[in-house]
């Protein structure tokens, strides 16, 4: 997903409303409003913040089929032929056919915003802050900061990790000596930085110099927010989200397969990709989510 999607919010058998994507997906512990029932999910997901709003009145598919039967998905649709939603559901990619008619019967509102294609250029659509980050971010500094049981040293150790210093730059730079993809190699231009997200990782891997490359700053900002990645054989890989203009810019050819040199065993242990990955939808930016309510994670982004 990307900033300026459209999402449909559909619970208890309605659409009670819809939202814009603030940010990309990004890496999250799954919400404790999940409860009981979120104990089959991985403990770490994916999420992305959106400003939802509510509609009035609601919209109950099963009573309009006759208009979106026929432009249902073949596959992976949201919704059965007879309208009920699929609870294995949680997030689906619909065709623009079926967003148009969705935001038709809700309203002429909803209708405009599905298909402008300029939404994600609204000033107000900016990937800038975080959120779920930041709160993650604080919530392992505190649980380092007070855990009693570390030596006061480990625990300065571990917090200045988070930001790219001290022992954990000390081991990175032990086995890193430039920036991988702009060669760059005098120290003060370069940035410790984590492979697995610090928020992630254990307090050993926290300080690990294997789990980290040095990299110039703007390298670091694609590689933490996941515009480029690696593979294990040294390959350079671009996400499909990312803006490749700014990106060839900021020091990356996007027109070349783009090699940085070999890893070691303990950097492609830390490469290896996690056992989720980011639900993308298709061109037509339009997404359907399934829960028990308007979701609980951006009720403090509802208006209205």
């Amino acid at each position: 997903m990307q900033p300026g999607d459209i999402v449909f919010s559909y619970a208890a058998g309605v659409i009670q409303g819809f939202g814009i994507t603030q940010t990309h997906c990004y890496t999250s512990p799954r919400p404790d409003e999940f409860g009981h029932i979120g104990e089959v999910w991985d403990e770490l997901g994916w999420r992305v913040d959106v400003n939802f709003d509510r509609i009035a009145p609601t919209m109950r598919p099963a009573e309009h089929m006759d208009v979106l039967a026929p432009v249902l998905p073949g596959r992976y649709s949201p919704l059965s032929e007879i309208g009920h939603g699929y609870q294995h559901v949680y997030l689906a990619s619909v065709p623009r056919k079926m967003a148009v008619a969705v935001a038709q019967l809700m309203s002429p509102m909803v209708l405009r915003l599905v298909t402008t294609t300029a939404v994600a250029e609204e000033a107000n659509i900016v990937d800038t802050e975080l959120l779920g980050i930041n709160e993650w971010n604080e919530v392992e500094t505190n649980r380092i900061l007070g855990n009693k049981t570390l030596a006061e040293t480990t625990r300065k150790a571990l917090i200045k990790a988070r930001i790219g210093q001290g022992l954990f730059r000390r081991n990175v730079a032990s086995i890193e000596h430039r920036c991988r993809v702009t060669g760059v190699t005098y120290a003060a231009h370069l940035f410790a930085s984590h492979i697995k997200p610090w928020r992630e990782s254990t307090n050993d891997e926290r300080l690990n110099g294997e789990n980290g490359l040095l990299l110039t700053p703007s390298i670091d900002h694609l590689f933490d927010r996941g515009f480029i990645s690696f593979e294990d054989n040294g390959e350079l890989v671009l996400s499909d989200v990312a803006h490749k203009e700014s990106v060839k810019r900021m020091g990356v050819d996007t027109e070349h397969v783009v090699r940085v040199g070999e890893f070691s065993e303990g950097q492609k242990f830390f490469l290896a990709p996690p056992s989720t990955r980011p639900y993308s939808c298709n061109h037509d930016r339009a997404c359907l989510a399934i829960s028990n309510d308007l979701p609980k994670s951006f009720e403090g982004h509802i208006r209205g």
